[in-house]
C-alpha cells in the first residue's frame, strides 16, 4: 500500500503541526552518541562503574554487595536480548550506572524500610493485609487533598492503596491515564512530584503501602520521544515501530489478536506527520515501545527506580504481557516478557527491596503461573486475580460453583511464591475469559454462557437484579464485557430504585457474600473505593461530552462523601456494608490467614455452594458460601490435605440461608 493512502486500521492521527513537533523535537534529550566497538566488549566491573559516578556519591558497601551477588545474571538476561548489538557493552553499563544513581539519591528513610522488607520478604502476605484502589482526583481532587483524608484510610485499617494512573497525560485522550507523557512527573493536575512523596510519607507514617501503575507497553503519542519520532527523527522512530509501507504491519497482523476490535481495530495507525505506519495495540494515542532498543528499556527502568526514590512501595506493571514483538508470533507472552520482569525484579533487588511488582496479567489461567517466575528466578510478587474475579460473578448470575471451584483449585496448586491480589471490581471493565474447555467438561456452552452473562449484568434478563452497561460489544464474535459498580451489580441499585426492601435486604446479602468469598481465597483483599458504602452507578458521564464514549466511566464517578458520612448511621446502607467490610478485616485475623495457610476447597455435593478451608498446623477453618437465593443444604465427608494428614476427620452437614457466609471452626 502506498503511504497515506486509505488507513484500513485506526483512524488517521497527526498530534501536531510539523513546526512544533520540529521545535519540541529540538529539545528533546537523546543518547549520547559514542564510537561503537566491532564487537560486544565485557562489561565493566560493578565496583568501576558504580565508583565512576561524581564523587560526591562515595560507592556503597550495600549497593555494591547486591549488585554483585545478581551481576552475572543480570549481565546474562541483558546479553540475551541485546548481545548481537555492537553497543550492547555500554547500554548495559548505562544500566548499572543509573542503577547506582538511583541507590545514591534514595532517602535515607527508605533505605531504612529497604532493610526492614529485607529481613521480613513476606511482609505483603500477612494476613492483615487489607487493600483499597481509587482516582486521586475522584476520591478528594488531588494528591494534597488526599493526604488530608488519610483518616478515613485508617479508620478502614488499610495497609495498602492502590491510585490510578497519575503521571503526566495528554487531555481528552489518555485511556483514564494509561496514555503517559511524561513517566518521571506527576500530571499537574493532580500535583507534584514532591507531593507524591509527602503523600507517599504520611501513608508509610500510617501504616500503609502506596502502589501506582507503571505503563510499560507504551507511550502517549505525546511523549517527547513520540514528538521527536514524528518530527522525522530516526533514532526516536526506534522507541516505536514505525515502517514506510504496509508490508511490516501486514504481516504483524496475521497473527496478532486485535486488543478492541470494535472501538480501537487494528494494530497499526498511519501518521500523516510522520509518513509511517506505527504500531498502537490499544488506542491511534498509545504508541507501542519497542524494547528490541536497548534504550527504550533502560530509560523505562530509570522512571521506575525514580518513582520508587519518591516512596512508591508497590508497582502495578501494566499490560506486560505485550512488551515484546516477535514477526510470525501473537506478541503476548513470549519468553523475552519473563527476561525483562525478572531483570526488573532484579534492579528493584539491587536498589530499593522495600518495592514488589505486582502484574497486570489479563490472559488465560494457564500463562498466570510464568509471570511468578520460579523460587530460584522470581518475577512479579503477586498477580491481580483477574481469573477468580470473573468467576465470582459468573456463579453468582447462574447460582452454580463449580467453574469457580475448578478455578480457585487451579490456582491453589500452583507453588507457595504465588500470591494474587483478590478483588471484585476495579477501574476497568468485567471481561468474561472464563476456562471454555471446563465448560465444555461440565456440560456448558461458552458461547451462551458468556452471552447470559454480559446480558444479565447490563440487566437485560428477565427476573435479574443487576444495573450496569456493555462494554467492547462486538457484533461479529458476539462478545462483550460489562462496566458497573459492585453494589449496581448485586441489586442495590434496582432496590434503591424502585424502593422494593426485600430486594434491598437480598441484595445486601449479596454484596456481603461476594466480599466475604474474595476475602478468604490465597492472597489478601482489595476493595474498589466506594464499595465501602455501596456507591451506586454514575450514569451522569453520559451528559460529560469527553466521557460519553467510554462506558467504563459508569463505574468512576465521584466518591460520594454524603453517603460516606452515613457510615456511622446504624440501619443505613451504607453502615451495613461499612461493618460488613470491618468483619472481613476481623475474619483475617485468624491464624489460619498466616502465609504459609494450606487452603483447598471442598466438595458440598451442591453445586450452589463454595466450600474452602484453610489449615495451620492443628488450626482448621471452613468457609461455606451459598451463591442462592433459596435455602441449601451442604455435606462435607471426611477429608484430608496435601500430607494425608485428616482434615475434617467426620462428615459435617449445614444448612445455609440465602447468600449466606458461613464460618466453621473445626
Amino acid at each position: 500500500m502506498a503511504q497515506g493512502n486509505q488507513p484500513a486500521q485506526h483512524t488517521t492521527i497527526s498530534d501536531t503541526k510539523a513546526a512544533q513537533s520540529a521545535k519540541t523535537a529540538a529539545k528533546a534529550p537523546k543518547p549520547a552518541k559514542t564510537a561503537a566497538p566491532k564487537r560486544p566488549a565485557a562489561a565493566k566491573s560493578v565496583t568501576a562503574v558504580a565508583a565512576a559516578k561524581p564523587k560526591r556519591h562515595a560507592p556503597s558497601p550495600v549497593f555494591l554487595a547486591r549488585l554483585e551477588s545478581h551481576k552475572a545474571e543480570l549481565e546474562r538476561l541483558f546479553m540475551s536480548l541485546y548481545g548481537e548489538r555492537e553497543t550492547a557493552a555500554e547500554d548495559f553499563n548505562a544500566l548499572i550506572e543509573r542503577m547506582a544513581e538511583a541507590y545514591a539519591e534514595r532517602p535515607a528513610d527508605l533505605k531504612r524500610l529497604d532493610k526492614t522488607r529485607e529481613a521480613d520478604p513476606d511482609w505483603y502476605k500477612r494476613g492483615d493485609m487489607f487493600g483499597m484502589t481509587m482516582y486521586t482526583d475522584l476520591f478528594a481532587g488531588d494528591l494534597k487533598k488526599l493526604a488530608d483524608k488519610i483518616p478515613y484510610l485508617k479508620e478502614q485499617k488499610l495497609t495498602y492503596l492502590h491510585l490510578m494512573p497519575l503521571l503526566q497525560m495528554p487531555r481528552p485522550n489518555n485511556d483514564g491515564g494509561y496514555a503517559v507523557e511524561d513517566f518521571d512527573t506527576v500530571d499537574p493536575k493532580l500535583g507534584t512530584n514532591e507531593d507524591l512523596a509527602n503523600l507517599a510519607k504520611k501513608l508509610r507514617r500510617a501504616g500503609i503501602s502506596l502502589c501506582i501503575d507503571f505503563v510499560m507497553n507504551h507511550t502517549a503519542s505525546t511523549h517527547r520521544w513520540a514528538k521527536a519520532a514524528q518530527a522525522g527523527d530516526p533514532e526516536y522512530q526506534d522507541y516505536y515501530f514505525c515502517f514506510e509501507d504496509r508490508t511490516m504491519p501486514d504481516k504483524y497482523e496475521e497473527h496478532v489478536p486485535q486488543v478492541f476490535p470494535n472501538t480501537a481495530p487494528g494494530n497499526f495507525t498511519w501518521n500523516e506527520q510522520m509518513g509511517k505506519w506505527v504500531m498502537t495495540q490499544f488506542y491511534p494515542f498509545q504508541w507501542d515501545l519497542n524494547y528490541r532498543n536497548p534504550k527504550v528499556l533502560v530509560a523505562m527502568l530509570g522512571s521506575v527506580m525514580h518513582l520508587a526514590n519518591l516512596g512508591v512501595e508497590v508497582f502495578r506493571i501494566d499490560a506486560v504481557p505485550y512488551i515484546w514483538k516477535e514477526l510470525g508470533t501473537d506478541c503476548r507472552n513470549l519468553p523475552q516478557v519473563h527476561t525483562i520482569v525478572r531483570m526488573l525484579r532484579i534492579i528493584l533487588e539491587c536498589v530499593c527491596p522495600a518495592v514488589v511488582l505486582k502484574g497486570e496479567v489479563v490472559m488465560a489461567p494457564k500463562e498466570l503461573a510464568a509471570y511468578f517466575g520460579t523460587r530460584e528466578a522470581p518475577e512479579c510478587h503477586m498477580l491481580y486475580n483477574v481469573s477468580v474475579m470473573v468467576n465470582l460473578w459468573s456463579a453468582l448470575a447462574s447460582r452454580d460453583v463449580r467453574l469457580l471451584k475448578t478455578q480457585i483449585d487451579k490456582l491453589d496448586a500452583l507453588p507457595e511464591n504465588c500470591w494474587f491480589v483478590n478483588y471484585l471490581r476495579c477501574h476497568d471493565d468485567v471481561g468474561w475469559g472464563l476456562d471454555e474447555d471446563v465448560e465444555h467438561e461440565l456440560g456448558i456452552d461458552p458461547l451462551k454462557h458468556k452471552e447470559y452473562l454480559y446480558h444479565f449484568y447490563e440487566g437485560a434478563v428477565l427476573g435479574g437484579w443487576s444495573m450496569g452497561e456493555l462494554y467492547n460489544y462486538d457484533e461479529a464474535t458476539r462478545d462483550a464485557r460489562n462496566c458497573g459498580t459492585t453494589a449496581s451489580f448485586c441489586g442495590i441499585e434496582k432496590a434503591v430504585i424502585t424502593h422494593d426492601k426485600p430486594l434491598l435486604e437480598t441484595s445486601i446479602r449479596r454484596d456481603l457474600l461476594m466480599h466475604q468469598t474474595m476475602a478468604f481465597l490465597r492472597g489478601f483483599p482489595m476493595l474498589n473505593c466506594g464499595d465501602e458504602i455501596g456507591q451506586l452507578n454514575g450514569w451522569e458521564y453520559k451528559d460529560d461530552a469527553d466521557r460519553v464514549e467510554d462506558s467504563r466511566n459508569l463505574h468512576r464517578s465521584k466518591f460520594d462523601w454524603d453517603k460516606a458520612a452515613l457510615r456511622k448511621k446504624p440501619g443505613t446502607l451504607q453502615n451495613r456494608l461499612w461493618k460488613g467490610m470491618e468483619g472481613l478485616r476481623e475474619m483475617r485475623h485468624d491464624p489460619c490467614f498466616a502465609p504459609d495457610a494450606w487452603i483447598s476447597t471442598w466438595d458440598t455435593s451442591n453445586d450452589a455452594v463454595l466450600a474452602v478451608v484453610r489449615k495451620v498446623d492443628d488450626a482448621v477453618l471452613v468457609g461455606l458460601f451459598s451463591f442462592s437465593e433459596h435455602e441449601q443444604h451442604v455435606h462435607l465427608n471426611p477429608g484430608a490435605d496435601e500430607q494425608g494428614a485428616a482434615v475434617v476427620g467426620e462428615p459435617l452437614d449445614a444448612d445455609l440461608a440465602p447468600y449466606e457466609a458461613r464460618f466453621v471452626r473445626l
